[in-house]
């Protein structure tokens, strides 16, 4: 399905379901580097579980037009224009690292408008390392490499989203590769980490939602590890609001690592 946000053509997946003006809707927002796909189980459930569903390619990657967000606040704002876009009025937020920053920024802003925010892989500060940001742009490809193997608990795992046989290591260095490729007027590899690493609102964000907050953290996360969530989960916590936190015995990939896994965390938030 095709959103027209902010003069550009904006791609979200939907599960295959059309808009239901009667049904709760639920934004999933991926991070660098990935596009609606990572979200293909959890996604095609609620879609066909009662919710409508956009998968959103963030501008300029893959499937959508438009400039790729250069901070989190940019596409915080995009965020904003496509529930106008999409002519809904209240939804769960849902979003993984970069996009788990975007979601609890847009949150934060959107108000009462939001009425459950799901936090996947997330961190703050989300810093990045120099080295990591200066090889997004020399040599993508041995950084797409490494990002790969940090991202994951192992190289070989059980069947996945993706479907029993899937080499699930290929297939991410393949869509990193693809996400890529698809923006040829700017890296958003690097703009991507570069937003993630400038990101300072964190803080102050999480003191301002007004909905429920599910953290989904991986115990063998080495991107995003679990300690570096602890900010965001005590501001919460201290600030009254209600926080549900599950730790996944995977890597910093939930959504291909334990696609059941993250999928019960997340439809169980959304019943209670």
């Amino acid at each position: 399905m095709y959103l027209t946000v902010n003069q550009a053509q904006t791609y979200c997946y939907t599960g295959g379901k059309p808009l239901d003006a009667s049904k709760p809707t639920v934004v999933f927002i991926h991070g660098v580097l990935n596009d609606h796909s990572v979200w293909i189980l959890q996604s095609r459930y609620l879609a066909n579980h009662g919710f409508n569903v956009l998968a959103v390619d963030l501008p300029g990657h893959c499937r959508s037009a438009g400039d790729a967000p250069a901070t989190v606040e940019e596409a915080a704002d995009f965020v904003g224009a496509l529930l106008k876009a999409a002519g809904v009025q209240t939804v769960v937020l849902v979003g993984h690292s970069w996009g788990s920053l975007i979601a609890l920024e847009a949150a934060a802003r959107l108000g009462q408008r939001i009425s459950h925010l799901v936090l996947v892989g997330t961190a703050f500060p989300m810093k990045v390392s120099p080295l990591l940001l200066k090889s997004s742009v020399d040599a993508p490809e041995q950084a797409i490499k490494l990002v790969n193997v940090f991202s994951r608990s192992t190289l070989a795992p059980a069947p996945s989203a993706l479907g029993p046989g899937t080499w699930v290591y290929g297939a991410s260095m393949a869509l990193g590769r693809r996400v890529l490729a698809s923006n040829a007027a700017v890296n958003v590899f690097y703009r991507g980490f570069k937003a993630c690493d400038s990101y300072t609102n964190g803080d102050l964000a999480v003191t301002q939602l007004a909905c429920p907050v599910l953290f989904v953290l991986g115990s063998l996360d080495q991107m995003t590890p679990p300690k570096s969530a602890q900010t965001l989960i005590s501001a919460a916590r201290d600030g009254g609001k209600t926080v549900q936190v599950v730790s996944l015995p995977v890597g910093h990939n939930q959504m291909t690592e334990a696609p059941g896994e993250l999928l019960e965390a997340i439809t169980q938030f959304l019943r209670a």
